[in-house]
């Protein structure tokens, strides 16, 4: 499981998250989304921790913390979704038309 942390500001480095999370446990990987067109830090990060215990720690002390002059917005990442295109409902969505109307032969 990895942890979330929203609402940083631009500015934050891999080696910044790492050095306020290892307060809390052991830190195995810092990941900082850049947006694909100006390659600028998106403003949120995943932070995965060495147990769910000290992932609970942290998301705990953390959480509406204010740190570099933001309220910091720190919780469980949720699962990634396995679609990866839009809000299309549950079926993954997609094409055509139809239905019984076009089927007349």
């Amino acid at each position: 499981m990895s942890i979330y942390v929203g609402n940083l500001a631009y500015e934050v480095t891999q080696e910044d998250l790492t050095s306020v999370f290892t307060e809390y446990g052991t830190v195995q990987r810092v990941h900082i989304p850049t947006d694909r067109e100006t390659s600028r830090p998106r403003g949120f990060a995943f932070v995965e921790m060495g147990s769910e215990a000290e992932e609970d720690k942290a998301i705990e002390a953390l959480d509406e913390a204010e740190w570099m002059g933001r309220e910091l917005k720190v919780n469980k990442a949720r699962p990634r979704k396995e679609n990866g295109g839009g809000s299309r409902g549950s079926f993954g969505g997609g094409g055509g038309g139809g239905g019984r109307r076009n089927n007349r032969f």
